[in-house]
């Protein structure tokens, strides 16, 4: 594949996955540069094509969502580590309600955790009720790609999330 035709190829689907209202897959011209680009994302050795022209190089990829409000990216509720939970793939809060007389002796192990309507686990943090951490799963983004593309007037560089899926 020739030098220009890659750059060609990849402004194509630079243009296509920045589109979002509509999204590429209601576009009908961006589906065969789309559809050439998920086949070739199986190959061994696949390397995103790029549009050097278009102020952006290769996309990046965010798998999961911002927590919600009040929550933050945390790695899991246990204490070892392990490869899975190192991607930040649960959100965490710390609750405290040990002001005034909340404080309320529990009695159990350190640590004992409890899990909140099949989404929340709270674990206890010592031998008191008032005082825990809460996790929960980390939402997904439903479009996990991104490209970062620069506008040459202001230098500023927009986020574009898009989708693989046909």
């Amino acid at each position: 594949m020739a030098p220009a035709e890659a750059s060609e190829w990849g402004c194509e689907v630079l243009l296509c996955a920045a589109s979002d209202n509509p999204s590429w897959q209601r576009v009908p011209s961006c589906h065969p540069s789309m559809e050439r680009l998920i086949s070739a994302m199986k190959r061994p050795g696949f390397s995103w094509p790029t549009c050097p022209e278009g102020g952006a190089g290769k996309p990046g990829y965010q798998k999961y969502a911002d927590c919600p409000a009040g929550w933050i990216p945390s790695a899991g509720e246990r204490d070892f580590d392990h490869a899975r939970e190192r991607e930040l793939s649960r959100c965490s809060r710390v609750v405290d309600r040990c002001s005034g007389r909340n404080f309320r002796p529990r009695y159990g192990s350190d640590n004992d955790r409890i899990v909140i309507d099949g989404n929340i686990t709270r674990v206890y943090c010592g031998n008191n009720s008032c005082r825990y951490i809460e996790f929960s799963a980390r939402p997904l983004r439903d479009k996990p790609y991104y490209f970062d593309i620069k506008d040459d007037n202001s230098g500023k560089e927009t986020r574009h999330f898009f989708n693989l899926r046909k």
